[in-house]
């Protein structure tokens, strides 16, 4: 069962900005619910923070909160904010959808030349991600990420709701984990579904989502409606930054793996967020899936 965890501050402390005040954190928020739950996470820890909302990608409501409003691709603006504010720390959160390249490569030509540009775009996503640190860290920012910050938002380790996952789901899981570790040099995805033994599904940029989707779409034909049950894994890869593009789960991937026919979900401790876990957890016990925070072997401590 899962039991109520307490909030160890393990953040560094407050750092004062040159005019005295406490620096800031900053979040640079994309869309969905993770953007909301950090900011309150950091409030809750005395920490002061500002954030800067990309615009058509962070919610709505969180938006009309923040404190300045940009385009994703508007470099010129985000950068003179960040240095206007002074953070102690910068976060990248929420999610955003990748630029196209000529907009991006018009945003950044004042301050990148064109090759390297092209080459940030031409990798996959922890590409990508790795190269909008590698600018930030180069202007002088600190990037911080969820798994220090807030760690309380990551899944522990052990079962975590009512449902305990059976030998045959034990056997899955760790066959789940082993080729999402062998696929983590090709930047492919975060997680795989496995029938019977069976990878009947490995995750591509289509999402977790759309993932479960062709699965339950699977189930139709012969060879999944022969099986029974079948685990999603999702776990973060071999030397990921944790600092960006964390795995995420929420209600709605429990939604989606019940109704792909799956019996549980496991996910990397300490390495994948949920998203509302209370409600995750309830959602997974109403419908029969076992939720599990796996460690994993080639993490280090």
């Amino acid at each position: 069962m899962h039991a109520a965890r307490g909030v160890s501050d393990t953040s560094p402390p407050s750092n004062p900005s040159t005019d005295g005040a406490v620096a800031p954190i900053v979040l640079l928020a994309g869309g969905g619910a993770l953007p909301d739950l950090l900011a309150e996470a950091l409030k809750r820890r005395g920490r002061a923070v500002r954030v800067l909302a990309f615009r058509g990608f962070a919610e709505r409501a969180f938006a009309r909160r923040a404190d300045l409003i940009v385009d994703l691709i508007d470099y010129k603006r985000t950068l003179a904010a960040l240095k206007a504010w002074k953070p102690a720390e910068v976060v990248l959160i929420g999610t955003v959808t990748r630029p196209k390249p000529i907009a991006f490569m018009g945003a950044l030509s004042a301050y990148r030349n064109r090759e390297e540009i092209a080459a940030i775009l031409g990798s996959g996503d922890d590409g990508l991600l790795g190269g909008v640190v590698r600018v930030l860290e180069e202007e002088g920012f600190a990037v911080a990420g969820i798994d220090r910050l807030a760690p309380e938002l990551l899944a522990p380790q052990g079962q975590l709701g009512a449902v305990a996952p059976d030998s045959d789901s034990w056997s899955s899981i760790a066959r789940g984990l082993a080729v999402l570790d062998s696929l983590s040099p090709f930047d492919v995805g975060q997680a795989t579904v496995i029938c019977a033994h069976w990878v009947a599904a490995i995750e591509g940029p289509e999402g977790t989502d759309a993932m479960l989707r062709r699965v339950q779409k699977l189930r139709r034909g012969p060879r999944l409606r022969a099986t029974h049950g079948g685990v999603l894994v999702k776990t973060a890869k071999r030397d990921q930054d944790l600092r960006v593009d964390l795995p995420t789960i929420g209600p709605r991937t429990v939604v989606r793996a019940a109704a792909a026919g799956l019996q549980g979900i496991a996910v990397g401790a300490g390495t994948t967020l949920i998203v509302e876990i209370e409600r995750t957890i309830r959602e997974a016990d109403q419908r029969g899936l076992f939720l599990l925070g796996v460690d994993l072997p080639h993490r280090s401590p």
